[in-house]
């Protein structure tokens, strides 16, 4: 149809003419270019599905949720500070999963710390009875028991346990509970960051921390954190409530640890020396002057009597930036350098008194 003659046809007749030529018209290449791509995303979406739902499958068994009865502490008064009675039970829970086939339960040590009686309801609806191994609030960890008195019941199913430290920012995760006694929640993310620190409810920093945007909800505590093959590389153990997305679980490496010295001992064992302390910088001049690694110290705000500390002639006002020859730049710095390795060990401590560099010998002992 040449210009002149669409200028003839009117408005209805040129609409129509043009619909009809268009009706020939072959498309195919249009949606051959978008059905791949529509096909593609279909396949990368059921992938992400299948690697989701097997972990979750995989996994679900061995997570239980814990119940526990806490003594209402109380005041001088013999009753609790919101009035209740001495003897009234509080209760509350969280999550936590089976890693050894004869029943030993990894969970976090705020849920079951004071327990006075512990409850386990299996994926299965089993109920059971359950004993306190030990806890750490240092790392935020405790292993209980199952008490299991019937021999004929059906095995439990055992975790497999990963390797935190092959984990890649970016890695899809997924976050397993039992809370409030629903069967498994479950919520997938990303690691959104590694080599974080977290503050415990016991005042010391827990290292090498995972960072994750798979939700935590109230409940969650002490759940699996797991990697798309269904292995478990960490232990979900706090969110920040203000931020989005914002999640932490312990690695399953430091859980591995602590779980054994745990399984030994019953705790783990650090080292003290008695004092109390404060991060505070240290002038610019005294560090050029030495040569420090650090500008920042732990100054000893107190000494306690009789304490390691006050017998090597630590006084209030030094400020320790080393120990061993490994720099100190804060209270955080001392509490790692700790250890149980050095129980009853001579250790030498580097202080500034006023401008002075002094070595103080100072033998820690076992923390109570």
């Amino acid at each position: 149809m040449n210009p002149e003659e669409l200028r003839a046809l009117p408005a209805h007749n040129l609409l129509s003419n043009l619909a009809s030529e268009n009706a020939g018209w072959d498309e195919s290449p249009h949606e051959s270019a978008i059905a791949p791509r529509g096909s593609s995303d279909d396949s990368l979406l059921d992938a992400y599905s299948t690697a989701v739902t097997g972990a979750v499958e995989r996994m679900s068994p061995s997570v239980v949720n814990i119940e526990v009865h806490q003594a209402v502490p109380a005041n001088s008064n013999g009753r609790s500070r919101s009035g209740e009675p001495q003897n009234k039970e509080r209760r509350g829970g969280g999550s936590g999963f089976v890693f050894t086939p004869d029943g030993l339960i990894l969970t976090n040590s705020h849920v079951v710390h004071d327990a006075v009686r512990i409850a386990v309801t299996m994926a299965d609806g089993r109920r059971m009875p359950a004993t306190l191994i030990g806890d750490d609030p240092a790392s935020d960890l405790a292993v209980i028991r199952l008490e299991r008195p019937q021999f004929d019941e059906p095995g439990l199913t055992a975790a497999a346990l990963g390797d935190s430290q092959r984990l890649r920012v970016g890695q899809i995760v997924i976050a397993i509970g039992a809370p409030y006694g629903f069967q498994s929640t479950v919520t997938a993310g990303v690691v959104s960051a590694l080599g974080r620190s977290l503050r415990s409810y016991s005042g010391r920093l827990i290292d090498d921390v995972i960072q994750t945007d798979a939700s935590l909800n109230p409940g969650n505590s002490g759940g699996p954190l797991v990697d798309s093959a269904g292995r478990v590389v960490g232990v979900n153990t706090a969110t920040i409530l203000p931020a989005q997305g914002i999640c932490f679980a312990i690695g399953i490496n430091t859980a591995k640890f602590v779980a054994s010295r745990l399984l030994r001992d019953g705790r783990l064992r650090r080292s003290y020396i008695g004092v109390s302390a404060q991060t505070v910088p240290v002038h610019r001049r005294v560090v050029r002057f030495y040569d420090l690694p650090k500008e920042m110290g732990a100054v000893v705000v107190g000494v306690e009597e009789s304490s390691p500390a006050k017998r090597a002639g630590l006084r209030e006002g030094d400020v320790i930036v080393a120990l061993e020859g490994q720099p100190v730049a804060g209270v955080d710095d001392l509490h790692r350098l700790l250890t149980d390795l050095r129980v009853g060990v001579s250790c030498s401590l580097t202080v500034i008194r006023w401008t002075e560099k002094l070595e103080i010998k100072v033998v820690p002992e076992e923390a109570r």
